[in-house]
């Protein structure tokens, strides 16, 4: 249960704190302070709209039980119920809000983007991918890093494997794992064919430092060249890494960063993170749950996604919603999508 007025009390309180003249020495509470205002009015606003609603929807009410122009109770119930969705969307955001306050979820994910059917053209299209998500992580003041890479001569990914660190970063990501299928005519294209292609994405919560154990006993560690397009080298020295963790079989590669020792850092933090996605999925698999992660779904290759370039089309085929602005998607803009899941959470 909300209790609202605990919120509003709070929120009064730090309005008081933030007035002190001796804050502004203090950065570092001051900065707290704000980011919990800023989420106590998100929660009072909620409120006010959904009280606003009720006062609306009463009114409606009143009007129906001292009317007889049957057109006007009609109009008077239409707006009823087109007033109560409005107020049980709201309600459902209210509730998130207050869900993801109480758990946040972890602050870094490992996203991995990996060029399916297609050829070359799926490998363009992960490398689309890699800039839209590039693009909204600006958007979201978050910090990124390439962990990995494999590309291709072409400018595309076979494989490509990065961090995003920040507020909220979990719960806006999470909902794009999965297989996104695209709809285009490649520009190799000669004879004007559409193509379909695709790429796999798996977002994997970034354990904290301590919470999976690693054995050095337990790893088989490899060095090597690291290798851009085509084979060709790019570091005459061997500062790529490949690790094999022994007791599960899970094997990563790092090669991006120019010294051995930084590419071993990027890639037992992919092991650990595939390390816990294993676990989790092996408790899921023990308790028979069915309700399926979105890790889960990333991992059986269900198509989550399609987007369509000729029609200007982007479809989520799990809520069942289109978005006729494709273009302004692919640069970053994926709020719109995240805003529906929201509603249907």
């Amino acid at each position: 249960m909300i209790n609202i007025e605990e919120i509003k009390k709070e929120y009064q309180t730090i309005l008081e704190k933030l007035g002190d003249p001796e804050l502004i020495s203090n950065w570092e509470k001051f900065e707290e302070l704000t980011k919990r205002k800023t989420f106590l009015e998100k929660a009072i606003e909620k409120d006010k709209e959904i009280n606003d609603l009720k006062n609306r929807i009463e009114e409606n009410k009143t009007i129906i039980s001292g009317q007889e122009d049957m057109e006007l109770i009609s109009l008077a119930e239409t707006e009823i119920n087109q007033l109560l969705e409005k107020k049980e969307i709201l309600e459902k955001e209210l509730s998130s809000l207050m869900e993801e306050e109480k758990n946040p979820g972890p602050n870094s994910v490992i996203i991995e983007i990996r060029a399916g059917t297609g050829g070359e053209e799926a490998a363009l299209f992960a490398a689309d991918l890699l800039r839209m998500y590039s693009k909204y992580c600006q958007t979201k003041e978050w910090k990124q890093k390439i962990l990995d890479s494999r590309p291709t001569e072409l400018g595309g990914f076979k494989e490509v494997t990065f961090e995003f660190k920040g507020k909220d970063v979990w719960f806006l990501m999470k909902s794009e794992a999965g297989v996104h299928r695209v709809q285009r005519i490649p520009s190799t294209e000669k004879s004007g064919r559409i193509h379909t292609s695709t790429a796999s994405v798996a977002v994997l919560p970034k354990p904290k430092k301590g919470k999976i154990e690693i054995r050095p006993n337990d790893l088989k560690v490899d060095t090597y060249k690291a290798s851009g397009p085509g084979g060709q080298y790019v570091n005459k020295r061997m500062t790529a890494i490949r690790i094999t963790h022994l007791p599960t079989g899970i094997i990563v590669n790092s090669q991006n960063e120019r010294s051995l020792q930084q590419n071993k850092e990027n890639a037992l933090a992919i092991l650990e993170a595939k390390i816990l996605k294993k676990q989790f999925e092996e408790q899921e698999k023990q308790l028979k749950d069915e309700r399926k992660t979105q890790i889960g779904k990333a991992e059986r290759s269900e198509k989550i996604r399609t987007y369509n370039f000729p029609q200007n089309r982007i479809t989520d085929h799990r809520i069942k919603k289109s978005f006729h602005n494709l273009e302004q998607i692919m640069e970053g803009k994926l709020d719109q999508i995240n805003d529906c899941f929201k509603e249907t959470a």
